[in-house]
């Protein structure tokens, strides 16, 4: 083996077993996907060493010391800051699957009220990352189930947190993978290949931006679960970057940055499986650095936004209402349940701790309901409307 030469996948011939029977599916269908298909052949990489050209790993050391320096500035803040980036984050990772959801519907599934099921989905992603984060120390197989079982526990329970056992691919028809645009490894590939991804994801001797980039093109490639692949590939991206020392404090929304240019990114992962890998290293870095814009304008709205609200609240220096307006920018919606489980208040003493925010207009109810209400804070989540926006935004 050529430790510095990056191979490309192979292939192999494996016989087709059709999950349905005859006479469910049309016979145009059966006879495009008849006879034996190609799997993916996917080599080991944790004994070679990739090879970028020059100018791409300067631009990721660089962006590496990037988000290195956003996170020790926003370190100082993460109590309010470290949430809102978290699930801004999860948001886009998800919204890259076309798990699309607004602002406060994630926000409303966030504190257990019932939602939209993409918002949910959203929720379960903030779960998988910070699992990831969790897991950081040690990112084994075991720690890549666990962020798939946080994924996916409240969701597809069936399949969280266990390795697929039948064949997967992308593209082509749900029926067969005969059209498919990539076929993954064969099911019983994928412990070992996850194991050797693993051990490559620990080495030391990497640039940590590279070796993020390389592993999860590697993750995707394998594919090694029936559903939720991207979205725990990515979350796996945050777990090395805290490994690695990239991050310690926050969670930069990479994602957020991909989604400027999702083409491109699938394009990049396409070209990894040719054995290339500067597309990938570049696509990650372009999006860092992209994400680290739009995060920085996120927390600036935010700021000025409960600065704001300093000038217009008429309470008391030691009343809950201020405590409640710190909550706010990193929970834009909150209900009685919130309110006495976070602030420590008594059950008859939530509407005084929200009453001089909703007179000042600080958050409005928006239920209408007599008993399960809720209030938001609309300019906080106008500020996470506005950060998607941009980042679904092609530049």
């Amino acid at each position: 083996m050529d430790p510095g030469r990056w191979p490309a996948l192979g292939s192999r011939e494996v016989a087709w077993r059709p999950g349905l029977p005859d006479d469910v599916v049309p016979r145009a269908v059966r006879l495009r996907h008849s006879g034996p298909y190609r799997a993916a052949v996917v080599p080991a990489i944790d004994g070679r060493t990739p090879q970028v050209t020059r100018e791409v790993l300067r631009a990721a050391e660089d962006a590496a010391a990037e988000v290195a320096r956003f996170d020790t500035r926003m370190g100082a803040e993460v109590a309010p800051f470290g949430a809102v980036l978290l699930r801004t984050e999860s948001a886009s990772s998800s919204r890259i699957e076309q798990l699309t959801s607004g602002a406060r519907a994630i926000a409303v599934a966030e504190i257990g009220s019932p939602s939209t099921r993409n918002a949910e989905a959203v929720v379960g992603n903030v779960a998988a990352m910070q699992a990831a984060l969790d897991l950081a120390d040690a990112p084994t197989p075991a720690a890549v189930l666990a962020m798939h079982h946080a994924l996916l526990v409240d969701t597809e329970p069936a399949i969280a947190g266990r390795w697929r056992s039948e064949q997967v691919w992308v593209g082509g028809t749900s029926y067969g993978p005969h059209e498919a645009e990539y076929v993954a490894p064969v099911a019983d590939d994928v412990p070992a290949l996850v194991a050797d991804l693993t051990r490559f994801a620990v080495r030391t001797d990497l640039a940590p931006l590279v070796l993020t980039a390389v592993a999860h093109a590697q993750f995707e490639t394998i594919h090694p679960f029936p559903d939720g692949n991207g979205r725990t590939g990515r979350a796996l991206v945050h777990c090395l970057l805290r490994h690695h020392g990239v991050t310690r404090a926050v969670t930069v929304p990479v994602s957020a940055g991909l989604l400027i240019d999702v083409e491109g990114y699938f394009d990049a992962l396409t070209a990894y499986r040719q054995g290339e890998l500067d597309p990938v290293v570049q696509a990650f870095t372009r999006g860092t650095l992209a994400a680290i814009t739009n995060a920085t304008q996120l927390v600036e709205q935010l700021r000025a936004v409960r600065a704001g609200w300093d000038d217009v609240v008429r309470a008391r220096s030691d009343a809950a209402a201020w405590r409640l307006a710190d909550l706010l920018v990193r929970q834009p919606v909150v209900d009685a349940g919130v309110v006495v489980r976070e602030l420590g208040v008594p059950p008859q003493n939530v509407l005084r701790a929200i009453a001089p925010l909703e007179h000042a207009g600080v958050v409005t109810e928006f239920t209408g309901r007599r008993r399960n209400r809720m209030w938001q804070a609309g300019e906080v989540l106008d500020a996470l409307d506005a950060f998607a926006a941009r980042a679904g935004r092609r530049r």
